[in-house]
This record gives structure tokens, sequence and C-alpha cells, in this order.
């Protein structure tokens, strides 16, 4: 699912606290890609990064339901640790007794993962922010072709230009916008 399309964290929390399957389909839509890279980019494989996300996804489920909880930080954030967290201990378990995890760091230096993953997550926010500020045309156009990775040619019909170069065009300039856009949002 594109970011721009994703849907709030505060209506993801009421749905699965109602026990509303769409929003259970959209949260795994949403942040499976995440676990996904960070598992396979660790030793794991496909299967085992369903398996880590399914076992997330309990967790939040499970303290979603729990009297009192109140999340935090961004449902990105807690699903990348709980299945972070997750995953090491698959991974710990792999290793002999015999070997300390610590020489083991190459596998996940998590302090440096999660600091990667909090400043992308905070560009990703100023970019959606700088979108939703640069208005029509551009937001579409840009949309189109950073999100939804349309082809120039695709764009112009979409948008009712002549031809693939005046979109290109148009999606320069409004690109210079948005840049101009996203370093004045803080």
């Amino acid at each position: 699912m594109d970011s721009v399309n994703e849907i709030p964290d505060e209506v993801l929390i009421k749905g699965m606290r109602e026990g509303n399957h769409q929003m259970i389909q959209a949260l795994y839509t949403q942040h499976y890609p995440m676990v996904r890279k960070l598992v396979i980019a660790n030793s794991g494989s496909e299967s085992e990064a369903k398996d880590v996300y399914q076992e997330t996804i309990i967790v939040l489920y499970e303290n979603i339901q729990t009297k009192g909880f109140n999340l935090t930080c961004k449902i990105r954030t807690y699903l990348y640790s709980v299945s972070r967290n997750i995953w090491l201990k698959e991974l710990k378990k792999r290793i002999p007794q015999t070997t300390d995890l610590n020489d083991h760091k190459h596998f996940v230096d998590v302090n440096r993962d999660f600091d990667k993953h909090e400043e992308k997550q905070k560009r990703l926010d100023k970019i959606q922010l700088a979108l939703e500020q640069i208005g029509e045309p551009c937001k579409s156009i840009l949309t189109y072709f950073f999100f939804n990775r349309l082809t120039m040619e695709e764009i112009a019909t979409k948008m009712g230009y002549t031809n693939a170069d005046n979109a290109k065009n148009q999606k320069y300039k409004c690109f210079k916008r948005l840049k101009k856009l996203v370093l004045k949002v803080k």
C-alpha cells in the first residue's frame, strides 16, 4: 500500500480494538514489507518473515485489547521494534550455546538499524506533509510517479497532457517545489 494512502494509526487501533478484520488486513498490507526486509536482511527467509510478522501482530493485538494500553509511538515504530526483538531471539536460538551473542553483532546492529528506520520515517513524514501542502496537479503527478510508479506516458494520459515530455516538464517543476516545501517543514 502506498504511504500516501495509509490508514492513520488511530483508525487502525480503533478498528483492531473493535475486531474489524479490514483494519487488521490493512495493518498487514501497510507494514509487512518493513518486517520482511528486516528479517531477510538478517539471515532470514520469506517464510520466517511471515512468522515474525504474525507474532508481532498478535503482540500488538493483545496489547491493544489490554485496558489502559496507550501507544506512545507510531504503529510502524512499534511493529518494527517488536519484530526486531522477536527476530533477535530467533537468531540467538540459532547460535550455539558456547558462542557469545555479542560475537555476532554483524547480524543486526539494533541501535543503528532502529535509528535509520526512525530517520527514514521522519523524512517520509516530511514528504507526506509537503505533498499535502503542494496542491494539484503537482500532488497527483508526484504521487503517480514516485508512489504508483507510473510512466510519464501513463501520467500524461491520466492528467490530460498532450505528451510525455509535457508531463515530464511539469513533474520536474513540481519536484523542485516539493523539495523547497520539504526543506521548510520542521
